[in-house]
């Protein structure tokens, strides 16, 4: 028997329509790449949003058409987000760190027809023009005085919503229709993409919200300093104007001084992003001997925080957050907010939860898995591969059949490739992953990437890329190298490694070693060499 209920499909765009009527106080705070503070209500930001979804049609863009963007956290690259996804369109975002070679990749395989971009990465544009589809076509994300001059033939954001209507009749659609796509480098090979639809997206948005319901509330000012090019800003771009919260979008400054500047401002309450910006953050708040007016929260993803890092915060009086997911996740699959009952224990109690990645959001369901195959106890003691499943999480991946294939097993999970411990009442910890990904500043390099591309010098017979620790960065990748003969010169094997590697990627350390160290199988033991070079040379 069925209940006798209506079904309505959950759509992207019904979260503004309702957020422009029942919220109109509240909206987006914008620090602009024109060098301005831009503000706009949420009920003025559906309007720009109709006018582009119009615009977009008269582009040509049709239902499953992919339109990607490259824009850091602004007002606009917020109005791609719904104007894409809400005439049936797929919103692909693109992370400007990735390499060329990656991101010349991501492009043409996910097919995009336009690219949207803020003119800090015109640059970008005109260096990897050529790899794209001849097809492509470029908006310019700037006020039409401030339009660049360029090579490539580009459209102009502003003179494309010029004149359009301000009222859109949204379409209807199946809710499991496609709306995000989000390509993860986390892996070794080229890209794989994460391809996100309405209706997962909006349970995110719905289960993110009531994990933090002190945060994401109305009136509550929120700086995501999480990319939007980042699995979507951790969803913040749907939780927070579903819950009437404010977002204050840093744009491209993102170090200590302007994040402390604008967050003083804006008077920001709970600020979102990894680690690296947190340590940057910190300084300029010592620098200036107190907090930024109204902070007193803060969610760290991307990577473990330190402890150090988040003692000093917490003795601040900022509530610290850890969170953890994935891209595939969309991406939030834990909220550590500390339990009521330990509300009065001592500081150094608090510390010992919060290092921790916290307790599962809703709809997320997690099982460990040993060596044998066999599911493990959730007892806080046993360790071993996190799976999970739910309606948020991926079922498979873009066009990649082989990598659906061996990212789900038998019984339909998404193996994460940590290695874990939950205890009875649902806290996760992350103890190690299971391949030797690097993880820099919340980013990832793959160590086997890099060493194939090392491997090809005729002066290397062997090596290893290894994560050592790094204070502002978390990891950083050092290579470890056995030579042919005489090594070669450092730089050498750099400039070898630059065309495929964003520069930030590049190894921080080189050494040369005779002989790599072995496991009984006769793999190099990464664990060694990481255990012998954990405090660098």
């Amino acid at each position: 028997m069925e209940g006798l209920m209506m079904h309505r499909p959950l759509r992207i765009a019904d979260i503004l329509a309702h957020t422009a009527q029942i919220f109109p106080d509240e909206g987006i705070v914008s620090r602009r790449t024109e060098g301005d503070i831009h503000r706009q209500s949420y009920p003025e930001t559906a309007v720009r949003v109709a006018k582009l979804a119009h615009a977009l049609r008269a582009l040509g863009v049709r239902p499953g058409d992919r339109v990607a963007t490259l824009a850091w956290n602004g007002y606009r690259h917020f109005e791609l987000y719904y104007a894409i996804s809400g005439i049936g369109a797929v919103c692909h975002t693109i992370n400007p760190r990735l390499s060329a070679e990656q991101m010349g990749y991501i492009v043409t395989h996910a097919g995009d027809s336009l690219l949207f971009f803020d003119t800090t990465f015109l640059p970008i544009i005109e260096g990897l023009a050529p790899q794209f589809p001849e097809s492509l076509r470029y908006v310019a994300m700037v006020d039409e005085q401030k339009h660049p001059e360029s090579r490539v033939e580009c459209l102009n954001y502003e003179a494309l919503l010029a004149g359009q209507p301000a009222h859109f009749d949204w379409p209807e659609f199946d809710e499991t229709t496609a709306a995000a796509l989000c390509y993860t480098s986390g892996t070794t090979g080229n890209p794989k993409g994460t391809l996100y639809s309405h209706r997962s997206t909006v349970l995110h948005a719905l289960c993110t919200a009531i994990s933090l319901p002190k945060v994401l509330r109305e009136g509550s000012r929120i700086l995501p300093v999480v990319p939007l090019f980042h699995v979507n800003a951790w969803g913040l771009p749907y939780s927070a104007p579903l819950t009437g919260a404010s977002l204050v979008m840093p744009g491209p400054g993102l170090d200590g001084p302007s994040l402390f500047s604008l967050m003083d401002s804006e008077r920001v309450y709970s600020a979102w992003g990894v680690p690296t910006v947190w340590l940057g953050l910190q300084r300029e708040i010592e620098a200036q001997g107190r907090l930024p007016e109204g902070f007193g929260h803060l969610v760290v993803g991307g990577s473990a925080a330190p402890r150090a890092m988040i003692e000093g915060f917490e003795t601040r009086g900022v509530d610290v957050c850890h969170a953890w997911g994935m891209t595939e996740m969309s991406p939030i699959g834990t909220i550590g907010n500390l339990p009521p009952r330990l509300a009065d224990r001592p500081l150094a109690e608090k510390l010992d939860v919060k290092q921790k990645q916290g307790r599962r959001a809703f709809g997320v369901d997690m099982k460990l898995v040993g060596e044998d195959g066999a599911e493990l106890p959730q007892d806080g003691k046993a360790t071993g591969e996190l799976f999970v499943r739910g309606n948020t999480i991926a079922a498979g991946y873009y066009d990649n059949a082989e990598a659906s294939a061996e990212a789900i097993d038998a019984e339909g999970w998404f193996g994460t490739g940590d290695i874990a411990r939950i205890t009875p009442d649902g806290v996760l910890s992350i103890t190690d992953r299971t391949k030797d990904l690097i993880k820099s500043g919340g980013e990832w390099i793959s160590s086997i990437d890099m060493e194939n591309v090392v491997m090809g010098h005729p002066q290397v017979t062997n090596c290893a890329a290894i994560a050592v620790p790094h204070e502002k960065w978390g990891e950083r990748p050092m290579l470890v190298v056995v030579p042919k003969g005489e090594a070669p010169e450092p730089q050498a094997l750099r400039d070898l490694l630059a065309p495929h590697f964003a520069s930030w990627q590049l190894p921080d350390d080189i050494l040369f070693v005779e002989e790599l160290p072995l496991t009984a199988t006769g793999k190099v033991s990464k664990l060694t060499l990481r255990r012998q070079y954990a405090a660098g040379r």
